[in-house]
């Protein structure tokens, strides 16, 4: 495993969890929330639904960003939300988690979608 050189302490907890499953899909999450700063995800929620499936779960490894709406039901999950996408998403009546929730509800990473 590479060093990681992260101030965040939960972020890098949640990268070394991660690494620990031997699953490909969450090896390929932890590599991308160990990107640098000026790389790291943002993803409107616009675009979550343009390419999310209705009753899917997409998985965003960054921060789900409140621009845009939604028309579909799905599970959202991510590093960070910002507080206007979980009052979207709560509205549209989807559901917004945790990687964290997510790996520990889902520890194959089956029928996810990675966004980014």
């Amino acid at each position: 495993m590479k060093r990681l050189n992260k101030s965040n302490q939960i972020l890098l907890a949640l990268i070394q969890e991660l690494m620990k499953n031997k699953k490909p899909f969450w090896r390929k999450v932890a590599n991308e929330l160990s990107r640098p700063r000026r790389k790291k995800v943002e993803v409107n929620l616009s675009k979550i639904d343009t390419y999310g499936a209705d009753d899917s779960t997409v998985l965003v490894p960054g921060k789900v960003l409140g621009t845009g709406s939604l028309s579909k039901k799905m599970t959202i999950a991510a590093f960070s939300f910002s507080e206007s996408a979980k009052r979207m998403i709560g509205e549209a009546g989807c559901k917004a988690v945790s990687i964290e929730s997510l790996h520990k509800d889902n520890p194959e990473g089956r029928n996810v979608a990675i966004l980014k």
